[in-house]
């Protein structure tokens, strides 16, 4: 590795990212639950409190709504607020700031008063957690006009992601797959230049099936399609990154060659993101369809105990079922 790379976990890029944004640019602060002397409970804001001071990396109350609607304050003064809420199932005490005033005040004040923000969400199971510590929120805030929803799926995205969130001028909800903080490691080359935020990714080539995830279920397709490419079948796997606005024109291209498409995440499949992906590629794609768009994810049931969340995540086997069925037709 050259001085300018180094291999990175997710958390880590995240905390450099943060890092460096609040470096070139004094208007950009931290708050949250526990995010200041604790470093957050995932570490993602580590050692910046002590760096920066506790002006700009702020220990905020248990309160959701009063972090969001503080953070709308600071936006409206021309700071660039980013604010941690703990877990996703936390969210919802500040979903009415959120979708009342985060997402309409730009558009309420014909412009004039942007709302540059960040709202950084773990999200997803696979840690054994309780009840509310391992929910996928994602489809709520990307139905909400107004907001941009992203999410990252490995180091380097995150360390790149979170600044470009940072500088947009838009709220972003950036949700952070929570398994992945302290997973595998990734070499990041910091003089890079960065894929715009709002873009799709093709992670892996392959001809016979497209297979669509986002955040956590990314490295579960990349699994599936090693595994399928054992049975001599190959899967291009696309990293969506965006879900509002979904950028759709890798996911067509794919599509129209494959002729086959599968869309795996952990939220429910009743009205998820995936359910509006298949309507998409349905509309766009439909004479190059071999076999109807599948979807794999969570049972429309609650998040389950700890004990038994393997059963209900998606899977490899789910996703190779799925892929099996595809071609079946």
């Amino acid at each position: 590795m050259s001085a300018s790379t180094q291999k990175i976990t997710l958390a880590k890029g995240l905390n450099m990212g943060l890092r460096k944004a609040m470096e070139d640019d004094p208007k950009v602060l931290v708050m949250g639950e526990d995010v200041g002397k604790l470093g957050g409970v995932f570490r993602i804001t580590d050692g910046l409190q002590k760096d920066f001071g506790e002006d700009r990396v702020i220990d905020s109350p248990l309160a959701e709504s009063g972090i969001v609607g503080t953070a709308v304050g600071l936006a409206l003064r021309g700071y660039r607020p980013v604010v941690e809420i703990q877990f996703d199932g936390f969210v919802y005490p500040a979903y009415d700031q959120i979708v009342c005033q985060v997402a309409k005040m730009h558009y309420r004040s014909k412009g004039r008063s942007p709302m540059p923000m960040v709202i950084r969400i773990p999200f997803g199971g696979g840690i054994g957690a309780v009840e509310h510590h391992s929910e996928s929120p994602e489809a709520q805030f990307a139905h909400t006009p107004g907001l941009k929803v992203v999410a990252c799926s490995n180091p380097v995205d995150g360390y790149w992601m979170i600044q470009q969130a940072i500088a947009s001028d838009d709220p972003v909800i950036f949700l952070e797959p929570k398994r992945q903080y302290h997973a595998e490691k990734a070499e990041l080359d910091e003089t890079a230049t960065p894929e715009p935020l709002f873009t799709s990714r093709v992670v892996r080539r392959g001809e016979d099936v497209t297979v669509l995830a986002y955040g956590p279920t990314v490295k579960t397709a990349m699994s599936a399609a090693e595994a399928a490419a054992t049975e001599g079948r190959s899967l291009e796997v696309i990293d969506l990154r965006t879900l509002s606005p979904l950028d759709m024109g890798p996911v067509y291209e794919s599509v129209r060659r494959t002729g086959r498409a599968v869309i795996t995440h952990e939220a429910h499949v009743n009205l998820g993101i995936g359910a509006e992906v298949a309507a998409r590629v349905t509309e766009e794609c439909f004479y190059s369809l071999e076999s109807p768009v599948l979807r794999v994810g969570g049972f429309d049931t609650p998040y389950p105990a700890s004990r038994i969340e393997e059963d209900f995540l998606p899977d490899l086997d789910r996703v190779l079922d799925a892929v099996d069925r595809t071609l079946a037709y």
